[in-house]
C-alpha cells in the first residue's frame, strides 16, 4: 500500500491552484473543440466499432497473438523480453545499458516507463536520461511528473514554461511560443547527438509483421529510435493488434480523439535493426513486454475491456472532475476515468481504491471512449469490489464496513416490510433534520449536502389527496 497517497488532500491542494485549473479548463476545451470538429458522427461510430472489434479479437487470442509477435520480432533481428513486474523491467533496461556502456539515454514518450518508475532508477546507476517530448521535457526540467497522459504539461502556460526555461536552461526569459520551441530545439539537438541508446514506447505492435508503430507530432520519436546505437521500446502487453489492416481505424480515432488532428504528424514503423546499405538507424533494437499485473486484468472477464485503451486521453478531456482538479491530484501516473480503472486493478484496491471515487458517474467518459470501454460501469464495478470481500480484483473487500453492511442489510429489511418502512418514514419525515453528522452520513457529506426530508411523504399527499390526479 502507498502510505503517501492521500486522494482527498490531493483534491484540496489542486482546488487551491486557480492559474493551474485555468490552464486545464482552457485546454480541455481547445481539445474537445478539435475532436469534435473533425469527426463525422456516423464515420466516428463506425470506426469506434471497429476498433472495439480489433481490441476484442486481440483481447480473445492475446497469449497466441504475443507469441506469434515474438516469433515474427526474432525473424526481424528485434530481441524481446518478458517483464513480470516493474523490478524485472527496470533490470532489464539496466542490464542493456550496462553492456553497452551507456552514459546517457534519450528517451520519447513512454507511459509504461513513467509506470515502472524507471527514469529515477537509471540516474540512481549514474545513466543521464533526458525527456525528448517537449512536454515531458518542461516538466523533468520542473521536477514534476505528467499531468496527462497525451499533453505532460497541459497544466502549463508559456509564462510558466518561459519561466522555467529561464531559470533551468539559463536563457532570456521569453514567453513567446516559436523561441520557447527554438530553445528547447537547440538545447535537445546535442543530446541526441550525444545520447549512446534510445528508449520509446509503443503505440502499437503488429503481432503478424513483428513491427511495432510509434505516434508522436514532434520529430523526437524518430530521433530516439534512429540516432543511438541502441533502441529499447517499452509495451504493455495489452498494446498489440493482428495485423497492419486493424491499423487505419485505430490511428484515426487515436489522433482524432488525442489532439484533434486529422493524421499525426510522425507515424514511425519500426521492423528491425539498420541494414548494410542504410545511414542510420540502431544496430540492436528491445522490446520489453510488460506484464506488471495487466495478466490479472486479462484474467477476469468482468474487468478484462479495461485493456481496450488506445491511451488517447478523451476520458480525461471530457471528465469535469479531471478538468476542475487536474492529473497531480489523482497522485497516480494514469489520471482521469481510464487512470481510475486503470491504476486501481494494477496497484489494487488496497493501495488506490479511493481513486474510484473521483467520478460523477455522468457517462461522459464512457461516450467519448473510442474503444468503447464501459468505463462508468467499471468504476461502479470496482466500487462494488472495494466492499466485496469474494471479489476478484487484488485487495477486494479492503474498504468494507460492518457498520455499512449493516446499513444496507438494514435498508433491504425495511424495503421489504411495508410496516417497517412507513415507520421509519415517520420518524424521517418529523425528525430526520435531528440526525446527526456522524458515521456514515459524517463520511457522506463531505462532498455532499446533508439530506433534507419532507414535512409529508409523498406517500401521505397522495392518500391525502385521494390518488393522484394528471392534468
Amino acid at each position: 500500500m502507498n502510505s503517501t497517497f492521500n486522494l482527498d488532500k490531493g483534491v484540496k491542494e489542486a482546488l487551491t491552484k486557480e492559474e493551474q485549473r485555468s490552464n486545464f479548463r482552457r485546454a480541455t476545451t481547445t481539445l474537445r473543440a478539435n475532436s469534435t470538429k473533425i469527426f463525422n458522427p456516423e464515420e466516428k461510430e463506425k470506426m469506434r466499432r471497429n476498433v472495439e472489434y480489433s481490441k476484442k479479437k486481440v483481447l480473445a487470442n492475446l497469449p497466441d497473438l504475443l507469441e506469434r509477435f515474438e516469433e515474427k520480432c526474432k525473424e526481424n533481428g528485434i530481441i524481446v523480453h518478458w517483464a513480470r513486474d516493474a523490478e524485472e523491467a527496470r533490470s532489464i533496461t539496466f542490464n542493456i545499458a550496462k553492456k553497452h556502456d551507456v552514459k546517457k539515454i534519450v528517451k520519447g514518450k513512454s507511459m509504461i516507463s513513467e509506470e515502472i518508475h524507471l527514469n529515477p532508477f537509471l540516474q540512481e546507476q549514474g545513466i543521464q536520461v533526458v525527456e525528448t517530448d517537449l512536454g515531458e521535457f518542461i516538466i523533468q526540467l520542473n521536477g514534476e511528473p505528467p499531468s496527462h497522459i497525451i499533453v505532460p504539461a497541459v497544466h502549463k502556460n508559456r509564462y510558466e514554461i518561459g519561466r522555467i526555461f529561464e531559470n533551468e536552461l539559463k536563457v532570456p526569459y521569453t514567453d513567446d511560443v516559436q523561441e520557447l520551441n527554438a530553445i528547447a530545439r537547440k538545447s535537445l539537438r546535442e543530446h541526441f547527438a550525444t545520447a549512446d541508446m534510445g528508449i520509446s514506447g509503443v503505440n502499437f505492435a503488429i503481432a503478424n509483421s513483428g513491427a511495432i508503430l510509434l505516434v508522436e507530432n514532434e520529430g523526437n520519436g524518430r530521433m530516439c529510435t534512429t540516432v543511438p546505437k541502441v533502441h529499447v521500446a517499452f509495451m504493455g502487453l495489452e498494446r498489440i493488434v493482428e495485423s497492419f489492416d486493424d491499423i487505419p481505424a485505430c490511428l484515426r480515432l487515436l489522433t482524432g480523439s488525442a489532439t484533434g488532428q486529422l493524421i499525426t504528424t510522425y507515424v514511425n514503423i519500426i521492423t528491425g535493426t539498420r541494414k548494410p546499405n542504410e545511414k542510420d538507424g540502431p544496430s540492436e533494437v528491445h522490446v520489453i513486454i510488460v506484464d506488471n499485473g495487466r495478466s490479472a486484468i486479462y484474467a477476469n472477464e468482468k474487468f478484462r475491456s479495461t485493456l481496450q485503451c488506445i491511451r488517447c486521453g478523451a476520458c480525461l478531456n471530457n471528465c469535469p472532475v479531471y478538468i476542475n482538479i487536474g492529473g497531480h491530484a489523482y497522485q497516480s501516473v494514469y489520471p482521469g476515468p481510464i487512470g481510475e480503472i486503470l491504476t486501481t486493478q494494477l496497484e489494487g484496491i488496497e493501495a488506490k481504491g479511493e481513486l474510484v471515487s473521483a467520478s460523477s458517474l455522468c457517462q461522459s467518459c464512457s461516450e467519448v471512449c473510442p474503444a468503447l470501454i464501459p468505463i462508468a460501469q467499471t468504476i461502479r464495478n470496482l466500487r462494488e469490489e472495494r466492499v466485496n470481500k469474494h471479489g476478484v480484483v487484488k485487495g477486494a473487500g479492503s474498504k468494507s464496513s460492518k457498520l455499512e453492511a449493516f446499513s444496507w442489510k438494514a435498508w433491504s429489511w425495511m424495503n421489504r416490510s411495508p410496516r417497517a418502512y412507513y415507520l421509519l418514514l415517520s420518524f424521517l419525515t418529523t425528525f430526520g433534520f435531528m440526525i446527526p453528522k456522524v458515521s456514515l452520513l459524517k463520511q457522506w457529506t463531505k462532498g455532499r449536502a446533508k439530506p433534507r426530508f419532507a414535512s409529508k411523504s409523498l406517500h401521505s399527499l397522495v392518500k391525502k389527496e385521494d390518488g393522484v390526479r394528471y392534468e
